[in-house]
């Protein structure tokens, strides 16, 4: 094997690792912006994510998104990962970095609907999105399906992970409702705290380092000369974002609040997956900053405006944001960078492309949300017709770690008196 095939599977690898890992910043956040007695059924969720989402791309949803194309829609071999050469190593290296992917997008939704939603329903979920519904998507824009032949860019998957998971958290919160006390007769909105920002803040914390493999590792290339941006892309645009969203809610509600500042952090990231690798950092810095700004009055809007009930901002992170990234691309795209990146002759409308890339990515952008609303809806709903979605008003009240797991997060911390 040549040197620089061992170095590429490497990096491949090591990318899939620091991706795996972020698993555990999602668990974190969610638990954090949550109430300590649905803390195991936040941790429950995440467990399977990556358990059930592994399993089920390995069986279905490689072969839907890297298979033979059929009419550039969906792939339609390599399943049980019948890939090609079973003995290269790449190939296997190259099964892991997406499949650590596709539970990516499917853990987006835990905190959506978190506080609320049984157990078994969220297991059914993960396995049609990781099975089916991301598959598609990625093979459409990653899999040498219509998307990508019309030249749409989402270089790690501001739309690919992020849009799909932010959307399918749209369709379950909204079919699920919000939580008991959430909103009052007259409309006005109740805040309902986490009960560990500490938690929350580590979290985003394992998400930016997490990052550094889900963006430069998509390249799949040790020797890239487009890693170095990527990773500076990446950095400037979470600090970007997170002190935007800091700024924005410090002048509209007059203090510096943590949990919007996190946020911003997480908007800023996946507002640059898209173009880390065709952008320059200047463009990055204000992509990061356009997003943070975005995710405070997205978040805002959801919850005074339309009463979806997202505790964590869910939606507003990964779907939101996730659009703006990918429309980001068609306006900041830099023929110099992207070139790095294999995208020879790619600019965008705001350094001489004309409007063709953006309108490539507008489409993208609608095809996919219709495609994810079109089919995420409709199962959510199913669900719920048949009063198999939401817990009952008692076992939210007393909240899902004892009525859906029988345990506690936090036990030792009862308080007895005595006789």
């Amino acid at each position: 094997m040549e040197l620089s095939t061992v170095l590429d599977t490497v990096w491949i690898l090591v990318a899939a690792f620091l991706v795996f890992i972020m698993h555990a910043g999602f668990a974190m956040v969610e638990a954090g912006f949550t109430r300590a007695k649905n803390t195991v059924n936040i941790l429950m969720k995440n467990f399977m994510n990556v358990s059930v989402g592994l399993l089920l791309f390995f069986l279905v949803g490689y072969g839907l998104m890297f298979g033979k194309s059929c009419r550039g829609f969906i792939g339609t071999d390599g399943f049980i990962i019948d890939i090609i050469d079973p003995y290269s190593t790449q190939n296997f290296a190259f099964w892991f970095f997406q499949a650590v992917f596709a539970a990516t997008a499917a853990t987006i939704v835990s905190g959506a609907v978190a506080e609320r939603i049984k157990f078994y329903s969220y297991l059914i979920y993960c396995a049609v999105l990781t099975a089916v519904i991301y598959p598609v998507v990625g093979h459409w824009i990653w899999g040498g399906g219509w998307l990508s032949d019309i030249g749409m860019i989402d270089f790690a998957g501001s739309t690919v992970v992020h849009s799909v998971g932010g959307l399918s958290a749209l369709a379950g919160a909204v079919i699920l409702g919000p939580r008991l006390g959430k909103y009052n007769a007259d409309g006005s909105s109740n805040a309902i705290p986490g009960h560990n920002i500490a938690l929350s803040a580590l979290g985003v914390f394992i998400l930016w380092f997490g990052w550094f493999g889900f963006n430069p590792g998509s390249t799949l290339s040790a020797s890239s000369p487009a890693v170095s941006t990527i990773a500076v892309n990446t950095a400037v645009a979470a600090a970007a974002g997170s002190l935007s969203a800091m700024i924005f809610v410090w002048i509209r509600y007059k203090k510096p609040d943590a949990s919007m500042t996190l946020n911003g952090a997480l908007a800023g990231l996946v507002s640059i997956t898209a173009g880390c690798a065709v952008v320059s950092p200047v463009s990055a810095i204000i992509i990061g900053l356009l997003g943070g700004v975005l995710v405070s009055i997205s978040i805002d809007l959801f919850d005074r405006k339309f009463h979806i009930d997202d505790p964590v901002g869910a939606v507003s992170v990964h779907g939101i944001c996730g659009i703006l990234g990918t429309l980001a691309v068609g306006f900041f795209a830099q023929e110099k960078y992207a070139a790095l990146a294999g995208f020879e002759g790619t600019s965008g409308l705001l350094f001489g492309g004309g409007g063709g890339l953006l309108l490539v990515q507008f489409i993208g952008v609608i095809s996919v949300a219709a495609w994810t609303l079109g089919t995420m809806f409709p199962l959510f709903l199913v669900m719920k017709k048949a009063k198999a979605l939401r817990v009952s008003r008692d076992e939210e009240l007393k909240g899902l770690d004892i009525e859906e797991h029988g345990m506690e997060a936090y036990g030792g911390f009862q308080i007895f008196q005595n006789d």
